[in-house]
């Protein structure tokens, strides 16, 4: 009985070892895909200048409440005490005023994320798109992003299908 069992584990084992290594497995490089899509470097110029102007802007109002305090300090000595209450609530205020338009561009849910969203979002799926066809054309069972992948020591250049992926995209390179 004991024996049946063990022979039973090794034929299990022996038929896993077998099927897992007739999967087939591929990788793509996601930065070089990207940066030989013209619409990613197009988004990405777009993105930088919008992020330009809006860190401009919030350091206008932040340089607004350094000039304000500035001046508060210089004046202080001929201020009463309710004019010193009034300039402090104008500076806190404009303070608010700057840290509230950062996190209104820059925050988790900001501007900036929402316009990378619109911006990238159709690239990423059509790049994944073109993955996933290259994948069923080629049979691969996985397909894994050397960029992004750390643990990715090395691998055959041949298994790359880096290339493949921009032809379906229609960049062929």
């Amino acid at each position: 009985m004991i024996m049946k069992k063990t022979i039973l584990a090794i034929l299990f084992l022996a038929a896993s070892a077998l099927g897992i290594s007739a999967q087939k497995y591929a990788l793509v490089d996601m930065e070089y895909i990207l940066r030989n899509v013209p619409a990613y470097e197009m988004a990405n110029e777009q993105l930088n200048q919008v992020s330009q102007r809006w860190e401009k802007e919030v350091n206008e109002v932040s340089k607004e409440a350094d000039t304000m305090y500035q001046n508060y300090k210089s004046e202080m000595v001929f201020l009463t005490d309710d004019q010193k209450k009034k300039r402090e609530a104008e500076i806190t205020e404009k303070e608010k005023e700057a840290t509230d338009l950062r996190y209104k561009y820059f925050g988790p849910e900001g501007e900036l994320y929402k316009k990378r969203q619109s911006l990238m979002k159709p690239i990423q799926e059509d790049v994944y798109n073109a993955v996933k066809a290259v994948a069923e054309e080629k049979g691969y069972v996985t397909i894994f992003d050397r960029a992004s992948s750390q643990s990715i020591v090395y691998a055959k250049p041949s298994i790359d299908v880096s290339n493949e992926v921009l032809a379906k995209l229609g960049y062929s390179k």
